[in-house]
């Protein structure tokens, strides 16, 4: 077993814009880990509503969390947004959520003990969908299709944004490549560990990395979805790689979209009812 000494440290960075409603949940799950993080990362970009009040009211009443607020203002977008905060970390591994994720409680840990061994540079873990029906079953079949992505990938392994960490050094020696992508078309994370291996930087995956997320994507009207389904095959093009296996989540995509989009329907409908036509807010646990 590694040392304790030995473990890396593990800061935790948040991109948020107008996530008022949900960044409080996500902090809590941050702060609840059985290992802490070296520091938390809130990277507020250009937000209207009040997320910037509601980190620092959580920074306020919980001191020893160590929560710092990174405001970007100087470009909208996913991709300055991580940027700002992969630059402002300080542990030795950087790891990256979204703002409506819910960390599982060893998170901190299961990331320290995975790259410990040094096997690799940056990596994904699997997600379990907290306002879906089934969630254990889900989360083993999100798991194993990604074990099934890792095989089908060669060396362009994915990263995935909502779960995910890299070593500081690896993100600076791949800081100057990564595309700006400022017409919105790729995934930034995608892009990111296409220039990992094209440095000839490994990307793992850990399955004892696991964070809970929304479905809410599955909410998106036909066309939006489409639209961010595709996201794989632009970054992949855009980058010359043009490999069918590397479009397989595409295809699980498309594929489970109708049938989920019609059960969040049904299920919010039925919410509605039983709240007396006002929907049930749906909360991270």
């Amino acid at each position: 077993m590694t040392d304790a000494t030995e473990l890396p440290t593990v800061s935790i960075v948040i991109p948020a814009y107008n996530e008022e409603a949900g960044i409080r949940h996500c902090l809590v799950a941050a702060i609840e880990q059985t290992v802490k993080a070296h520091e938390i990362i809130v990277v507020d970009n250009r937000s209207t509503d009040g997320t910037r009040a509601a980190v620092e009211a959580m920074a306020t009443a919980f001191p020893e969390a160590n929560i710092r607020l990174v405001t970007q203002d100087a470009e909208q977008g996913i991709t300055p947004t991580r940027n700002a905060g992969f630059d402002a970390a300080t542990g030795v591994v950087i790891g990256r959520i979204d703002a409506d994720s819910a960390l599982f409680p060893d998170w901190v840990e299961q990331v320290q003990r995975a790259f410990a061994t040094g096997e690799f540079v940056a990596a994904s873990g699997p997600v379990e969908y907290y306002d879906m029906p089934m969630r254990a079953f889900g989360h083993h079949a999100d798991d194993t299709f990604r074990k099934l992505q890792v095989k089908l990938a060669g060396k362009y392994v994915f990263l995935f944004g909502t779960n995910m960490a890299i070593t500081k050094e690896a993100w600076l020696a791949v800081r100057g490549d990564v595309c700006p992508d400022r017409e919105d078309l790729m995934h930034e994370d995608l892009d990111l560990a296409v220039h990992l291996a094209l440095k000839g930087l490994k990307v793992g995956y850990v399955s004892a990395m696991v964070v809970g997320m929304s479905a809410r994507r599955l909410d998106s009207s036909p066309r939006d979805y489409l639209y961010y389904v595709e996201r794989f095959e632009r970054t992949y093009a855009a980058h010359g790689i043009h490999d069918l296996r590397l479009l397989a989540p595409m295809a699980v995509f498309l594929g489970i979209y109708p049938a989920l989009h019609a059960e969040r329907r049904l299920h919010e409908h039925r919410t509605a009812q039983q709240w007396g036509g006002v929907p049930r807010p749906v909360k991270a646990d």
